[in-house]
């Protein structure tokens, strides 16, 4: 007899009950991250950006936790994570929309909602966006040819000086103007997110 609880909690139960409803409470969407099993799984998917067996899933969550490689793991820390992921976590994660978990055949992928859990984690796959690096390139890059034509180097002092100064201020320009474009298109997208949490 197995001592894992496999009941839902009530807040993930209802979910499942809700047939085609796309939104989570904000207490089913903590529940799920307070696990750290769970919050591997996310992070497993993500990397993998495809379907993926169950096995292969506990070899490198048990990998994770025991701070190894899968060929080194015994078979007892293998089984004790396969049979939490089997038994408890996949089906909560899958009845929230979360995964999509075939539990007889045993693949696991993202679902729907995944996205909204995403934006709670920190993990290192996620995009950062580095405006800096563009804003301190375009810095260097605009005071080198100033700095050159001032100096006199043939090519670049035959323009004008105001010239190079308005290519500059341009790609400023330019790049703020993008910028504020994919932070709008960001704020959008987070927006809709947060919609569709109650």
């Amino acid at each position: 007899m197995s001592s894992i609880d496999t009941s839902l909690p009530d807040e993930i139960a209802s979910v499942a009950d809700a047939d085609g409803d796309e939104r989570l409470s904000k207490d089913v969407i903590f529940e799920l991250l307070k696990n750290r099993r769970r919050r591997e799984v996310l992070a497993y998917l993500l990397e993998a950006d495809e379907t993926v067996t169950l096995g292969e899933l506990a070899e490198q969550i048990a990998a994770w936790e025991n701070e190894t490689e899968v060929e080194a793991l015994s078979s007892d820390q293998r089984k004790r994570v396969y049979v939490a992921l089997y038994q408890t976590h996949l089906p909560k994660m899958d009845d929230a929309g979360i995964v999509e978990y075939d539990q007889d055949r045993g693949l696991i992928s993202l679902a729907d909602n995944a996205d909204l859990l995403m934006m709670y984690l920190d993990t290192d796959t996620h995009r950062q966006d580095r405006w800096d690096r563009w804003y301190a390139g375009l810095s260097v890059i605009g005071a080198a040819f100033l700095g050159a034509a001032v100096l006199g180097v043939p090519v670049v002092s035959s323009l004008p000086l105001i010239a190079l100064a308005g290519v500059v201020v341009g790609a400023f320009f330019c790049l703020s103007v993008t910028h504020v474009v994919r932070n709008r298109s960001r704020e959008r997208n987070v927006d809709g997110k947060l919609s569709r949490i109650e």
